[in-house]
């Protein structure tokens, strides 16, 4: 507890690189008003020259919020760290509320650190939020047969849209710690009263851990955190393993898989590479459902198929496994705007602003008439590889060779790790470095956590 340990922001914050500053996001409540002070603290004593910008977002819902938002200003100015307050602005969905609040909260935090150059935000998740988070998770069905991926909680870190890392540095710390600390500093907090609305499913959860067997349920949840935690860390280690060994990309678009991936070892591992594959050669956020991906892999092991999951295309031949983007459901020729993702696989850089620049799928038709050789690929199959990239719009009636990827006329396409691309956490950081390696997507930066087992 604070009260006893003189040096806990050394105990909390110690690991963390902040070379770079950090962006910490402050509510009012208690958690982030300690995080706030315990980080001010450690800072001044051992980087004094790190920057370090305190956020509140003010997400509109309730009529208190915009004064919460001043008293951090105030608590802010008070201790000489610098303050923003940003404004969730717009409609507010009618369904899904919680979750659409937390996106906007992300993406304004992440929007203010890059504004100053900064690459961390730091929250202040508890370990009250962590059991909270473990419980809801295991009540839901679906999350519960994800191979303990939901059950390992939040991470210590996640990387954000590829680039901002989130760290939470109060998840070993109970919430009741906390508010002693502040009391002590004679700190008030605000009181978000849908903490206590228990037409959430957050607050209904903290009403049933505050009940009689509620430290049993607690202790319980987080063990099953950390032992749900350590299986998913080993997990990617030895996915990343099997796509390093037998996974290659004879060009944009296709990638071949070894067959001794199915008799090397492991069974889990082979369908966690097998899925994070799919998903990001089909582009898809979610990865693909657990049992259909552990009968493919059944049906791999039977011998030559072509499949389809999660918009991949699986084609099992004698020269091996290839992996590419199907057909069907390809985008509609769009005006290329810099910096978006087509297609949930490749991120659009514009070379020239000077026009509109469209982009289209290549097309079937115009990709039978390139001449392709890229040796160990079966010409056909580089081709339907080819017929689901990004192109200008002028280069479909171009004939002659493959155009070189990830460049096109007026823009570049970067592969993207779709299943990752939005928010990496550091539990599968080593299968998606594996993966970026693969495809030619830009490495996730270094973890901030210093010893960080996958950073």
């Amino acid at each position: 507890m604070p009260d006893a340990e003189p040096d806990l922001s050394t105990r909390l914050f110690s690991h963390i690189d902040f070379t770079n500053g950090a962006v910490a996001a402050v509510s009012g409540g208690s958690d982030s008003t300690a995080l706030l002070l315990l980080l001010k603290q450690h800072l001044d004593r051992t980087e004094p020259s790190a920057r370090l910008l305190a956020v509140t977002v003010d997400h509109g819902l309730r009529p208190g919020s915009a004064a919460e938002a001043r008293a951090v200003a105030k608590l802010c100015a008070e201790r000489g760290v610098a303050h923003r307050v940003l404004a969730w602005s717009g409609e507010k969905p009618s369904t899904g509320l919680p979750a659409a609040a937390r996106e906007a909260r992300y993406r304004l935090l992440a929007s203010a650190a890059r504004a100053e150059g900064i690459g961390l935000i730091v929250t202040g998740h508890t370990l009250d939020d962590q059991a909270e988070t473990v419980l809801m998770r295991r009540e839901r069905s679906d999350a519960a047969r994800e191979e303990g991926r939901g059950l390992a909680g939040m991470a210590p870190a996640t990387l954000h849209d590829w680039r901002d890392w989130i760290v939470r540095p109060l998840l070993g710390v109970r919430r009741h710690a906390l508010r002693d600390y502040l009391r002590r500093q004679k700190v008030g907090w605000a009181e978000d009263p849908t903490n206590a609305d228990e037409a959430f499913e957050r607050p209904r959860m903290r009403a049933t851990l505050a009940g009689e067997a509620g430290a049993q349920r607690m202790n319980d949840a987080l063990a099953l955190a950390a032992r749900e935690a350590d299986v998913r860390t080993r997990l990617g280690a030895e996915a990343a393993s099997l796509v390093e060994r037998f996974a290659s990309q004879p060009t944009a678009g296709l990638i071949r898989l070894d067959p001794a991936l199915l008799s090397a070892g492991d069974d889990r591992a082979a369908v966690y590479a097998l899925r994070i594959l799919l998903a990001t050669s089909g582009g898809i956020a979610l990865l693909p459902d657990q049992a259909r991906s552990e009968a493919l892999l059944v049906r791999l092991k039977a011998g030559f198929l072509c499949a389809t999951l999660s918009r991949t295309v699986v084609d099992f031949r004698r020269a091996g496994i290839f992996l590419r983007r199907e057909m069907r459901n390809l985008p509609a020729t769009v005006a290329a705007v810099d910096a978006a993702i087509w297609d949930g696989r490749r991120q659009i850089t514009l070379n020239d602003a000077s026009g509109t620049l469209l982009i289209a799928p290549f097309g079937a038709a115009a990709a039978k008439r390139r001449v392709v050789d890229r040796g160990e690929a079966p010409p056909s199959l580089v081709r339907a590889a080819l017929a689901a990239e990004p192109v200008s719009r002028q280069a479909v009636e171009k004939t002659g060779p493959a155009p070189d990827w990830p460049t096109s006329q007026g823009f570049a396409a970067v592969p993207v790790v779709a299943p990752f691309a939005r928010f990496l956490p550091s539990f599968d950081l080593a299968p998606a470095r594996a993966v970026a390696a693969l495809t030619g997507a830009t490495p996730p930066p270094a973890s901030p956590l210093r010893g960080h087992s996958a950073g």
